[in-house]
């Protein structure tokens, strides 16, 4: 991964603070160092006149390398009592300090320093041109290495501070299943690692060059601020593999390619310029993500082909029947629909809406001389055509597959009822599992819709009224209930899906 980045500013002058109640003193040492210079920083004076004063400009500046000061003030110790305060309530254990007296015998240089953690001690009148301009270059040196120790150290600090917080960000994403919730996952870790408002995850149909908005899916978008602008668009075919680049202003993006072809670029706006500690972090949570997302993408592609050739196994079985193959189609969207309204967390759902089109995959064992009868079945033939949950069960038992496992349990119960009287168990009330019950509904309530080669399809208004009828009796009356208050979501399933 590579970063742009523009070039280092300009590093400002050292502050130095000057202390003092005499004003020629002020003017006398400004003049003496004018000219003076450390790794091409000159310097910028502030001044105070007094114990006071000198507190107030402390406590409002920030990174004074040095301060001048005078031991007596306005009172004999007033000198001192700065010194004490900086060190002691303000905590400030980095501006050197230099005391300079007009009166030694006031401070003995030995308790001074030791006391008041003095860097160094003067009388003025030792004070000339080259020994202030060499107490000053020696004050300002041990500020810049201190400073650079504390920088390492903080950066270290930071370093190890975002690790934890990638290793938590990782462990978070790395739970999410499918696709919408990794890159939904990812984008909350990056934005919250890198402390921004507004980004979004783009994964390119191919790994080529975007030349139009056919070329790339939204995955995941933080943030309301549109940022795949027709400028982005035209700089992201810029980016190489693996990098983070600086596209223009504070707009920044992510290229990770994949070995499924399908690239996925990261676009981050708000960002003033990324730091290399976090040039790091991000490096290193990418690079992890970068294994996650093939992972993931895998897992999608081999859900999608097992809810693929279920939902083309389910139109066989219908097909043979002459059913619509769009019935299993219906049939899964509405479990889902219902499953929705039901609160079933997401995973439960895609479950369900994959493995409910198996579930009348036993009447492929189904004679046609009963399947395609358009009359009533007599009792014999009825008995045959009860058998076709035991034989779907036989034919999805055993898989450790989700979708398979909960195949084989629809299949099986999906004409059990609700107060006990279906078959091929017998079971009651939430002795049926929910998935089963779901399905049971969203079948009764298609075939009552379309027509069957015994039957008519039947108004809608006829339909809510046999579904209260049945409601508690055949079906849970909780997904009745549910299927009547989202009827208008379920009858634009039914157009979307004609026959």
């Amino acid at each position: 991964m590579s970063f742009l980045s523009s070039a280092s500013p300009k590093l400002p002058p050292w502050k130095i603070l000057l202390v003092d109640d005499e004003p020629d003193i002020h003017d006398v040492t400004k003049l003496t160092l004018s000219r003076f210079r450390l790794d091409g920083r000159a310097l910028t004076f502030l001044h105070a006149y007094s114990g006071d004063e000198a507190k107030q400009v402390l406590s409002q500046e920030k990174d004074i390398a040095l301060v001048f000061l005078d031991v007596v003030m306005e009172k004999e110790d007033s000198g001192l009592e700065v010194a004490r305060w900086m060190r002691q309530d303000l905590d400030n254990q980095f501006t050197r300090i230099v005391l300079r007296t007009g009166q030694p015998g006031q401070a003995p240089e030995e308790r001074v320093i030791v006391d008041y953690d003095i860097n160094d001690y003067k009388e003025k009148t030792e004070l000339d041109r080259t020994k202030l301009f060499t107490t000053t270059f020696a004050a300002l040196r041990a500020y810049r290495d201190i400073m650079k120790v504390e920088e390492a150290h903080r950066q270290q600090m930071n370093l190890r501070e975002g690790l934890e917080r990638v290793i938590e960000a990782s462990a978070h994403i790395f739970q999410q299943r499918n696709l919408k919730d990794f890159a939904n996952g990812l984008l909350q870790q990056v934005v919250a690692l890198l402390r921004l408002e507004n980004s979004i995850l783009v994964r390119l149909r191919a790994a080529t060059a975007i030349t139009g908005e056919q070329d790339y899916e939204v995955l995941a978008q933080i943030g309301e601020e549109q940022l795949l602008t027709p400028e982005v668009l035209a700089r992201l075919d810029a980016t190489q593999s693996n990098r983070i680049a600086r596209l223009e202003g504070d707009t920044y993006v992510g290229y990770f390619p994949n070995s499924s072809g399908k690239a996925s670029v990261l676009v981050l706006k708000g960002v003033e310029e990324i730091s290399d500690i976090d040039a790091k972090l991000l490096e290193i949570f990418c690079s992890g993500v970068a294994i996650a997302f093939d992972n993931i993408l895998l897992n999608q592609e081999i859900t999608d082909t097992q809810a693929e050739l279920i939902m083309r196994l389910g139109d066989v079985v219908e097909s043979r029947s002459n059913e619509a193959g769009n019935h299993v189609r219906r049939m899964a969207e509405i479990c889902n629909l219902l499953a929705q309204a039901g609160g079933l967390p997401d995973d439960e759902r895609a479950v369900l809406k994959h493995a409910a089109p198996m579930h009348d995959i036993g009447k492929i064992a189904t004679p046609d001389s009963v399947l395609l009868k358009p009359g009533k079945l007599d009792a014999a033939e009825w008995e045959i055509m009860k058998q076709h949950p035991a034989v779907g069960l036989s034919i999805l038992d055993g898989s450790q597959r989700p979708i398979l496992k909960a195949a084989a349990v629809i299949a099986h119960q999906h004409h059990e009822k609700y107060d006990g009287t279906g078959y091929p168990q017998g079971l009651r009330g939430e002795d049926i599992h929910l998935y089963a019950r779901i399905v049971a509904v969203a079948d009764v309530f298609d075939a009552l819709m379309h027509k069957r080669c015994y039957k008519d399809a039947w108004p809608v208004e006829q339909v809510v009224e046999h579904l209260r009828e049945v409601a508690g009796h055949h079906l849970d009356p909780h997904y009745v209930e549910l299927l009547i208050q989202n009827m208008d979501k379920a009858l634009t399933i039914t157009e979307r899906f004609p026959d």
